[in-house]
């Protein structure tokens, strides 16, 4: 198994055991087959189910290893996203796991929207929009469905509970990153 794989089968045991015990996974440290996943990065977990999301949670921010975002996050997509009531048993055969491993972020400096909606549609990058204590991110992967930058910025701004065309606004944050996918 690539160590891919031991991400996937890590985030698939823990939700199959908190479904079973209730208890979150222990994992041991010195069991990682890679000391790259003691790396602390911001994660993403995904859960699908037929083609459609059935939960996701992660960290923009690298506050944990690599392996304990993803027990974390594993959970929190499972059984935490408030879209979604939490995952049953015979759920979980159905389910496809996507992990997102993320690059730091990085400010986006100011320019015209103009500009700005060219070099989005160039690098198709993560995004975080920031206004004053509210914010939203999508993942580089949202570009499939909301292939348009301004429809992409709007329905950012609409996450982020702010107006659809605070994009615009002069006192906005934006903040890029790209992410390893692990599916």
């Amino acid at each position: 198994m690539d160590n891919n794989g031991f991400l996937l089968k890590l985030a698939k045991r823990t939700i199959q055991n908190y479904l079973e015990t209730q208890q979150v996974l222990i994992f041991d440290p010195d069991d990682l087959p890679s000391k790259t996943f003691l790396e602390k990065r911001g994660v993403f977990v995904t859960l699908t189910k037929d083609g459609e999301l059935r939960g996701c949670i992660g960290n923009l921010e690298p506050r944990l290893p690599i392996y304990q975002a993803v027990i974390e996050n594993s959970l929190a997509a499972a059984f935490c996203d408030p879209r979604f009531p939490a995952l049953a048993k015979d759920e979980l055969e159905e389910i496809e796991i996507e992990i997102s491993i993320l690059s730091p972020l990085k400010k986006i400096p100011k320019m015209p929207s103009l500009k700005l909606l060219t070099y989005l549609e160039k690098n198709k990058p993560g995004l975080v929009l920031k206004l004053g204590k509210q914010s939203a991110t999508f993942l580089p992967q949202v570009w499939e469905e909301l292939t348009q930058p301004e429809k992409f910025l709007t329905y950012l701004s609409l996450k982020a509970g702010l107006e659809p065309n605070s994009w615009q606004d002069s006192q906005i944050e934006l903040y890029k990153y790209q992410v390893k996918i692990i599916k």
